[in-house]
């Protein structure tokens, strides 16, 4: 039903590659985005516009883009392994990276994956992220994320954000969107780039990402 709603059709930008990556071992930014289902691999489209609006908004700082890795198909059990994903790489941001300031995104199935990885209950999803992790992540980002209601139909459980992470969480449903609200306009989920939403999630962001923090590789 993901698919349905509007996540087919895109045109996809090209997202930061490996010349990017690689100008700093640790940059000062590092964005780790789930994509919706039915694109691509990558950061999607929608990541991609969260991503372009936020390197605008930090020009002078190194950023770095992290694509979570899962399956993006409709049924639910695959999303487990995206929750792995992320986990893990915040897991070694951390430990690497202990200067860098991490942004979790997600659209659609990305932002309920997201939202489990900081959830201390969602344990049978792979495990959350430590409560240590939160101090290194500034803010997190998420468009139409799939309300409880969505999430039960399909076999999978409601998205609680661990304390760490909920008062930095900007959690964005476009009017009349019937993955994440009760609405019934399809064209509303693929919205979060035409109706200014991504660069005020860029905003949000980029605010909690001020000042800028020392650089260590």
């Amino acid at each position: 039903m993901l698919t349905a709603v509007g996540l087919s059709g895109y045109t996809l930008l090209s997202w930061p590659g490996a010349g990017d990556a690689a100008a700093s071992a640790c940059p000062d930014v590092n964005v780790v985005f789930a994509r919706g289902t039915g694109e691509p691999p990558g950061v999607g489209s929608m990541g991609q516009q969260f991503i372009d609006a936020l390197r605008w908004r930090l020009w002078g700082r190194a950023v770095d883009v992290y694509p979570v890795d899962f399956p993006a198909v409709p049924e639910f059990g695959p999303t487990a392994s995206g929750v792995a994903d992320a986990v893990g790489h915040v897991r070694e941001m951390t430990t690497d990276c202990p200067h860098t300031r991490m942004v979790l995104g997600g659209y659609s199935r990305g932002a309920a994956l997201i939202g489990y990885a900081t959830d201390p209950s969602a344990a049978g999803l792979a495990g959350p992220l430590p409560p240590e992790a939160a101090v290194h992540v500034a803010a997190v980002a998420l468009f139409g994320k799939p309300s409880d209601a969505f999430l039960g139909s399909i076999g999978a459980p409601p998205v609680e954000f661990g304390p760490g992470y909920a008062a930095k969480t900007i959690d964005l449903c476009a009017p009349g969107d019937p993955v994440c609200s009760t609405g019934s306009d399809g064209a509303a989920h693929a919205a979060y780039s035409a109706n200014g939403m991504t660069a005020q999630a860029a905003d949000f962001a980029a605010e909690r990402l001020a000042p800028p923090v020392d650089h260590q590789t």
